[in-house]
């Protein structure tokens, strides 16, 4: 039988995925942030501070779509009454998942921040990949925010002991994610 980790391997490009050492750890020594919530048809690997949740990786399994349980999952998380954020790869007409994902969050009511950009070097590839931030916010939050909830993402999750586990660190945040005030979207 697939472990949760295997099930998020075989879904997410290598270059998206944290190690399984990784994530075990984020579990283990900030289990307080960083949780897990699996059954036989999905997996949701997320994040919860006071201000915001993060979504680092939904997965639900191809025999169990459209039963709305990625809905369900979301909903959850809304109830919590603070902004979501997720990452997701750049809509790719020659992959159809990409797109299907993309409609998908924007019907669950995400927008696209079109200010923040985010670019990381893989430490499995280490190909540069260029990903798109997405948020739910019940407040209505700008996107200034979400970059700087992004960016403690980055700093506390995404790159957590990243030397000890990969032999090498990730950029720094300033590097990856970039805020482009002349892309703020204007608030009517």
């Amino acid at each position: 039988m697939k472990t949760w980790y295997d099930k998020l391997a075989e879904y997410f490009p290598i270059e998206e995925m944290k190690s399984e050492e990784h994530m075990k750890l984020l579990l283990r020594e900030k289990g307080d942030v960083y949780h897990k919530d699996e059954s036989d048809k999905h997996v949701l690997m997320y994040v919860e501070t006071d201000e915001f949740v993060f979504v680092d990786y939904l997965f639900v399994s191809s025999h169990a779509r459209g039963e709305g349980l990625g809905k369900k999952l979301l909903d959850q998380l809304k109830k919590k009454q603070k902004p979501i954020i997720l990452e997701v790869e750049p809509v790719d007409y020659e992959d159809t998942d990409t797109e299907k994902r993309q409609r998908f969050y924007e019907r669950e009511g995400f927008t696209h921040a079109k200010s923040i950009g985010y670019r990381r070097r893989s430490l499995a590839t280490n190909e540069v990949n260029e990903l798109e931030i997405l948020f739910w916010s019940p407040e209505n939050d700008d996107e200034n925010t979400i970059y700087e909830q992004m960016k403690h993402t980055y700093e506390t999750i995404h790159t957590y002991k990243d030397e000890h586990l990969y032999g090498e660190s990730y950029e720094p945040v300033n590097k990856v994610l970039t805020y482009d005030e002349q892309s703020k979207p204007v608030k009517p």
